[in-house]
């Protein structure tokens, strides 16, 4: 038991002269970022973030504004004729545009709706190999 007490003995004495070691590092330390200079830590505090706007605008920012403008470009070239599927899935033939409403001509009897010309998803490229072939 005698050896027991005096090893945690040592090791406590080792532990304080490690606990004073690092007080004086410390405070070593301390002293060298006081002389550094005030822009250079400015400039490290604010780096990361900097980096984090650039990530976001090139991963997100950048490419839904693509997106958009592809979107606008369909809706703004939309046509008589065309077969369109509107946002909620259904396809039909637009027959008149007016200002910012688009009429379809949907199912076998030509059954005819009104809708917004924003509530159209995509215009469908139709190829029609045979003549008696009905798109609706």
């Amino acid at each position: 038991m005698d050896l027991f007490y005096r090893f945690l003995g040592i090791a406590s004495a080792a532990a304080e002269e490690a606990a004073a070691a690092a007080t004086t590092t410390a405070a070593a330390g301390a002293e060298e970022m006081a002389e550094i200079n005030p822009v250079v830590s400015l400039i490290t505090t604010l780096l990361p973030m900097v980096l984090i706007f650039v990530v976001f605008y090139f991963m997100l920012i950048r490419p839904q504004q693509k997106k958009d403008k592809q979107v606008k470009e369909m809706l703004n070239n939309l046509k008589v004729g065309d077969r369109v599927c509107t946002i909620g899935g259904i396809y039909g033939t637009i027959t008149q545009i007016k200002d910012d409403n688009v009429t379809l001509s949907v199912g076998n009897q030509n059954m005819t709706m009104v809708l917004a010309r924003w509530g159209i998803r995509s215009v469908e490229e139709v190829s029609i190999e045979n003549d008696a072939e009905s798109l609706n």
